[in-house]
């Protein structure tokens, strides 16, 4: 084998280095397109292809009659994106839309990747802008986790107490020592026993303790510590669920719904400006009433009032339909929801109740097989109108749609399910039905507006900033290592664009506090080079050779820059840990710039530095000496 020299790297490693720089170019480069306005058009799941094809061109000649320019109409499954020549008929063009299509979709501002189709094929995308970069607004909700497990767990004691009567099991309710748990008395021991043994059986969410003392016979019953765990978890997720569905109602294009924390949501609505708007849509209230249907009359397109005591409504492909007015159960009952499949094999809604009405509801379901059933999601928004004295009148406005329309096969207790539905409306169904309404009272306990415009300002300083700052960087490098200042200002480049690539390949939203974190990745991609230069410059002090110099400069000042840079990594995963949504944003770009700064030095600027003085002749270095 062919015994290469010191300050040469294999092939191997060259062409790493250059397929590295060369991948980090093309994932970087979709951040030079910018953005193009657009409309986007979201259909309801109803509206079939043929319709939404016959809105294209009813959308195009909309644009083409009122003099706005387009670049094109994208279409997917359930959307359509439609590319504007420039923003200033961003506005109009979406009114006049929204007007054309009336119900049957929702209308949303956008700002599209101008992205060749070539780039977005292989992932390369640009890096999403943050909120303080696009604009928009930011709400942290506190979820009041507390009141969904008090209800859980009334609803759980009252199908006990049910489930006790059922067996013959006497009790009377007794106060217990602690406020979040409940106890009953029995009369004696044997009764006890069958009554921990039966709650064992039925009620495993139920942790009971019994005790025989000052002749009681008392059970204790609370919620074990994994239990509340998994009820907090699933009334945030319900939380979040219901949310998402409600900005879905703003209009709003790619906004952000996530948890922060144990019992805190964070949503984020860019290029909304109304914030009072945004606050009335996400506090709506909501609920779900299951109905039967009413089997006795008969409807069609042309019936305009329903029979007394019932309701007239449309199901999802438009039909009338008739239910009775009395309400079997509502959304409050219901414990669970999930997606699944019957025996035969069909996609099915699988529901879990909870609660003193579902007695009700079995009693009715088993006198009503073969029958409809149909369930009502209820919408409630209260808006307040100025009256001339002053004084302020809330107006009510109530929605119901018809989410499901079934055949009860067989009585139904706690547990049951709703077939006949595709996957697809399965899944909605059942989100529906856990999401419907807010499973818990929220707060909004941070508000924040940020304008359009001060984002635009925003992203200009910030790019200012970074280009003053790298300026600066590179003009000193030059000035002071001379060559080897080159060598340094190639690898920062080259840093920079595997920052950029890789914020852009892992989907990474960009903040004004991440943009503080290239530039100070910037800085500290330098300082690894100055360690090693520096080494560089002892070593020829010392009267080493230049290629030995070179050598040992690298291998010596490997050990200072791993230290120095994995002590920050350490408090940017940690602030990457605890902290909120700005800090976040600044620790992943940080962290991520750690990682290539480290990269760029020890690698990229080696292999230019052995590609110009890798050669055993090479007597003096560039190094500003």
């Amino acid at each position: 084998m062919r015994t290469l020299p010191p300050n040469t790297f294999p092939r191997w490693k060259n062409a790493l280095v250059v397929v590295v720089i060369l991948l980090a170019a093309l994932y970087a480069l979709p951040n030079l397109y910018g953005e193009d306005p657009a409309i986007q058009v979201s259909y309801k799941e109803n509206v079939t292809e043929a319709v939404r094809k016959t809105d294209d061109d009813a959308i195009l000649a909309l644009l083409k009659s009122n003099d706005m320019p387009y670049k094109a109409i994208e279409a997917s499954q359930n959307e359509r994106l439609i590319r504007l020549e420039n923003g200033a008929h961003q506005l109009a063009a979406r009114d006049a839309i929204k007007s054309k299509l009336g119900d049957d979709a929702t209308v949303a501002l956008n700002l599209a990747p101008a992205t060749p189709a070539w780039l977005s094929v292989i992932g390369a995308n640009p890096i999403k802008l943050g909120l303080d970069l696009r604009g928009g607004v930011h709400f942290l909700i506190d979820v009041d986790v507390d009141s969904a497990l008090a209800r859980r767990q009334d609803g759980l004691m009252q199908d006990l107490k049910t489930t006790l009567r059922d067996e013959k099991l006497r009790y009377k309710p007794a106060a217990a020592a602690d406020p979040k748990a409940q106890a009953l008395l029995f009369e004696n021991a044997e009764d006890l026993t069958a009554a921990a043994k039966l709650i064992a059986q039925r009620v495993p969410e139920l942790s009971a303790q019994t005790s025989l003392a000052n002749g009681e016979f008392r059970i204790t019953l609370s919620m074990p510590a994994n239990v509340l765990t998994d009820v907090e978890n699933e009334t945030v997720e319900q939380t979040i669920s219901t949310l998402r569905n409600r900005v879905n109602e703003l209009g709003v294009a790619e906004a952000v719904v996530q948890r922060q924390g144990r019992h805190r949501v964070v949503v984020e609505l860019p290029g909304v400006q109304d914030t009072a708007r945004a606050k009335d849509i996400l506090g709506k209230t909501a609920t779900l009433s299951f109905h039967m249907a009413d089997d006795e009359h008969t409807v069609d397109s042309t019936t305009t009032h329903a029979p007394a005591g019932d309701i007239l409504i449309k199901d999802k492909n438009g039909r009338p339909v008739l239910l009775k007015k009395r309400v079997i159960l509502t959304g409050d009952a219901i414990v669970g929801a999930t997606t699944g499949f019957d025996n035969n094999g069909r996609p099915s809604v699988n529901i879990r109740l909870g609660g003193a009405s579902t007695n009700i509801f079995k009693k009715t379901t088993r006198d009503n097989v073969g029958k409809s059933m149909g369930v009502l999601y209820i919408e409630t928004e209260s808006t307040p109108e100025k009256q001339p004295d002053g004084s302020y009148k809330q107006n009510i406005k109530t929605k119901q749609d018809l989410i499901s329309l079934a055949t009860i096969m067989s009585p139904l207790g706690n547990s049951f399910q709703i077939t006949g539905l595709t996957m697809n409306e399965a899944q909605n169904l059942a989100l529906m039905l856990r999401a419907g309404a807010l499973p818990a009272n929220i707060a909004i306990v941070e508000e924040r507006t940020i304008g359009p415009s001060l984002g635009a300002e925003n992203i200009r300083r910030g790019v200012m900033s970074m280009a003053v700052g790298t300026g600066l960087v590179v003009l000193f490098m030059l000035v002071y290592y001379s060559v080897f200042g080159l060598f340094a200002t190639g690898a920062l480049i080259v840093n920079v664009l595997l920052l950029l690539s890789l914020l852009s390949f892992i989907g990474a939203t960009l903040t004004l506090p991440g943009m503080a974190g290239i530039v100070l990745t910037v800085g500290m991609a330098v300082d690894a080079n100055v360690l090693i230069f520096e080494r560089i410059r002892e070593e020829m002090r010392l009267g080493a050779t230049s290629q030995a110099a070179i050598y040992r400069g690298f291998e010596r000042a490997f050990t200072t820059i791993l230290d120095s840079n994995v002590t920050t990594l350490i408090v940017g995963v940690i602030l990457f840990g605890i902290g909120s949504g700005p800090i976040r944003g600044f620790a992943i770009t940080l962290c991520i710039g750690l990682l290539t700064s480290m990269f760029t030095a020890i690698t990229v600027t080696r292999a230019f530095v052995n590609w110009g003085y890798g050669k055993k002749g090479t007597k003096h270095l560039g190094i500003g000496i």
